[in-house]
């Protein structure tokens, strides 16, 4: 559909005045704005309603987008500025101080995505089913008691307590370390099976009574890796729109209890920050909602996103300058743990 440069500008005048305030924009406030008579802009508007790209709430209220006008703003029209230079020493001061762990770090962006843009924010951690085992490190928690940590090439670390039924000692933690390192490191996550750990416990011979409960955690801490979970934050701003009911809140919230459904959803393709503008997810339930998600890579590979849900009246040009910078720093604070 081509629009004419002036129906361009009447257009996403009313997308920003709409984001502004929630309100219908009228015809009035457009023309203050381009500096043309409120007739001309109420032929553009009456002309972009019949496109629907525009819609009238009511009789005698201002304009409102479509979501199919959000499309064309968002795929056309919109300018993203880039975050300012105090924006992003602010938002690294904030990330900095989690780059150790990685799902501290992940969990921490979505805290700022939620805080700085106002909405449901979500991110996911590296899948390491394709990823190998970079150490194992044992650290003694009590007397017989230890935490394993699994460090993998996907940037992730795992970590797991177990017990053992004899008294732990600095020997015995050594000993852990070494013969886990020898049978694990270089392992692909995916091959920890129970299949591995009951060949890794025959080839130990005696020492296999004093292996069990880390063989156990080392599982367990193997699979961890190897899913993908679902940070989320900020639930609550959903409840400051009074467009969204309450009722439709609690169908997006038990929606996103169904975590696999949920990450399926998030999976998009590497690349520019993507938009799902209300019926495009495919989900009734966010209907009423939109979805930008920007996905962060970790050397190079792609290893997870950073999403933002609200209201389909989202700022998209801010939300996608915050959400391009946070993906990259935080694929970058990954990158340099997956290669300490």
């Amino acid at each position: 559909m081509e629009l004419t440069q002036r129906q361009e500008r009447v257009l996403s005048c009313v997308v920003a005045g709409y984001s502004r305030t929630g309100e219908p924009v009228g015809s009035k406030a457009v023309a203050e704005e381009l500096g043309v008579s409120s007739a001309t802009v109420r032929n553009e508007m009456a002309w972009l309603i019949e496109r629907g790209l525009l819609e009238q709430p009511h009789t005698s209220a201002g304009r409102v987008p479509s979501q199919r006008g959000y499309r064309e703003y968002i795929d056309r029209l919109m300018t993203v500025r880039p975050l300012d230079e105090g924006e992003k020493r602010t938002l690294d001061s904030m990330l900095l101080g989690s780059a150790y762990d990685p799902e501290a770090l992940l969990l921490r962006a979505a805290q700022l995505l939620a805080g700085t843009a106002r909405c449901l924010a979500a991110a996911t951690t590296p899948s390491g089913a394709g990823a190998v085992v970079k150490a194992v490190q044992f650290v003694q928690t009590a007397r017989r008691t230890a935490m394993l940590l699994l460090l993998s090439s996907a940037g992730t670390m795992k970590t797991r307590i177990f017990r053992c039924d004899f008294d732990l000692t600095p020997e015995l933690t050594r000993l852990f370390f070494r013969v886990f390192n020898e049978k694990v490191t270089g392992k692909m996550v995916a091959d920890i099976t129970p299949a591995f750990a009951q060949s890794m416990a025959a080839s130990l011979g005696e020492m296999y009574v004093l292996m069990g409960p880390p063989l156990q955690a080392l599982l367990e801490a193997a699979r961890d890796t190897a899913g993908t979970q679902v940070l989320l934050s900020g639930q609550m701003n959903l409840l400051f729109y009074p467009e969204l009911e309450p009722r439709g809140i609690r169908r997006v919230l038990d929606f996103l209890e169904r975590r696999e459904e949920l990450v399926g959803l998030l999976a998009m393709k590497p690349g520019k920050v993507r938009v799902l503008i209300g019926r495009e997810s495919g989900r009734e339930e966010l209907a009423d909602l939109s979805l930008a998600v920007a996905r962060y890579s970790v050397a190079g590979q792609d290893a997870g996103c950073i999403a933002a849900m609200g209201p389909v009246r989202m700022d998209y040009p801010r939300l996608t300058a915050i959400l391009e910078y946070l993906s990259s720093q935080v694929g970058g604070l990954l990158t340099g743990l997956s290669q300490e």
